[in-house]
């Protein structure tokens, strides 16, 4: 329970910088948006503005979940991305600045933004690791990574927040303070949820790269199913709305 409450706050929100709480709509108003399914650009903003933020995914790890955020993205609701759109100048502000995501859809004649906001964070401590998993004791360290994706439908033309969700993700890699044992090492687990399962990063060097690929892949699959459930909840609103005025 200790460990599900931390990882519910690691790390904390950002989408609060990026979106002020005016510009959240009502519960069923996508449910009522025709037409469906709603062309729009997909926006990815990786955030290290947080003290303790760990570093960016590389531009080509980052580029592959773009690609995968598309897929997954129209699957979960009826939303047609058109094209990738370029961050170029968005930044976190205090309680949100709706007008640089108007400025970036007007440049690229969208209507609506598919807003996502990627950040993570980590620690790292001494442990002792084992070859062969039970003897033969060899010093080490443990990397903990905790993954964040926020996703929001924006409507730029009306300044609102359709539907929004999140996603968490968590990994841990284990490596040896001296490299050269890499039939056990380095790996990465995806603790606590799935303890048995290991994955080896291609390189040694790379390591951290690789953990924080796995830790962001686990936290797209989580907002994913959280905004489609969203999408249901809007639905339903929409249709008691409906039954309300009738």
């Amino acid at each position: 329970m200790l460990l599900a409450s931390c990882a519910s706050a690691v790390p904390p929100s950002r989408l609060g910088d990026y979106l002020s709480p005016e510009s959240q709509a009502d519960a069923g108003v996508f449910g009522r948006l025709e037409p469906r399914p709603v062309p729009a650009g997909l926006l990815l903003v990786s955030d290290t503005a947080h003290p303790g933020a760990s570093p960016n995914l590389p531009d080509e790890a980052l580029r592959q979940l773009g690609e995968s955020l598309k897929q997954e993205v129209s699957r979960a609701i009826p939303v047609r991305i058109k094209e990738m759109v370029p961050p170029e100048s968005i930044q976190p502000q205090a309680n949100g600045d709706w007008a640089q995501f108007a400025e970036l859809a007007k440049k690229h004649e969208l209507e609506y933004l598919v807003l996502v906001v990627l950040s993570s964070t980590e620690q790292e401590y001494p442990v002792t690791l084992f070859l062969g998993w039970t003897t033969y004791a060899q010093p080490g360290f443990r990397r903990d990574n905790w993954s964040l994706l926020e996703v929001a439908l924006l409507d730029v033309r009306n300044n609102r927040v359709l539907i929004q969700a999140e996603g968490r993700g968590w990994a841990t890699l284990d490596s040896p303070t001296a490299p050269g044992i890499n039939q056990w090492y380095p790996v990465i687990y995806l603790r606590p949820q799935d303890p048995e399962r290991r994955i080896w990063p291609p390189t040694y060097e790379g390591a951290p790269n690789t953990l924080r690929v796995v830790s962001f892949d686990q936290a797209a699959k989580r907002m994913t199913l959280n905004l489609q459930k969203a999408w249901i909840e809007s639905l339903q609103a929409a249709g008691a709305e409906v039954h309300e005025s009738s």
